[in-house]
């Protein structure tokens, strides 16, 4: 799948969902005030170069998923470091097609993709980027507690 097959269909599959573009990249959001977006799509070497992003055709689709879900993935995620902007060690973020733990952000439950195909993208990106859609609208979008009166 391409880049703008992959923005279509996350525009198209989620209620709400705003996108807002820097640096070529995109992101995605349900929340109102655009704190904090559900999944990015990244597409150059601007904020890491774990992913060797400068090839030709290559971008990166990054997703929060749920603690259980990252661990059961990838198991849990190592500790913070002074600097959390280190790689989580272990992997080869250059790989296309395969679910990885984000090379930074997994430390909190991001997990990324390379280029998915279509078959990958249905089977195992989908059902990830409805949970962070979901989790994100939790998070957001709820209605508030009414407080309650004496």
């Amino acid at each position: 799948m391409n880049e703008e097959e992959i923005i279509n269909y996350i525009t198209g599959a989620f209620k709400d969902v705003e996108t807002a573009t820097a640096n070529g990249d995109t992101f995605f959001f349900n929340d109102p005030e655009k704190k904090f977006p559900f999944a990015t799509l990244v597409t150059s070497n601007y904020n890491d170069n774990f992913s060797n992003l400068n090839r030709p055709g290559v971008f990166r689709l990054n997703i929060g998923v749920s603690k259980a879900t990252y661990k059961a993935l990838f198991g849990p995620p190592p500790a913070s470091k002074a600097s959390d902007y280190e790689p989580i060690l272990g992997y080869d973020y250059t790989v296309l097609d395969k679910v990885l733990p984000h090379p930074v952000y997994g430390r909190m439950y991001w997990v990324c993709i390379l280029n998915p195909d279509r078959e990958t993208f249905e089977n195992k990106v989908q059902p990830l980027l409805t949970e962070a859609y979901d989790l994100s609208d939790k998070r957001y979008n709820r209605p508030k507690k009414q407080e309650n009166k004496k």
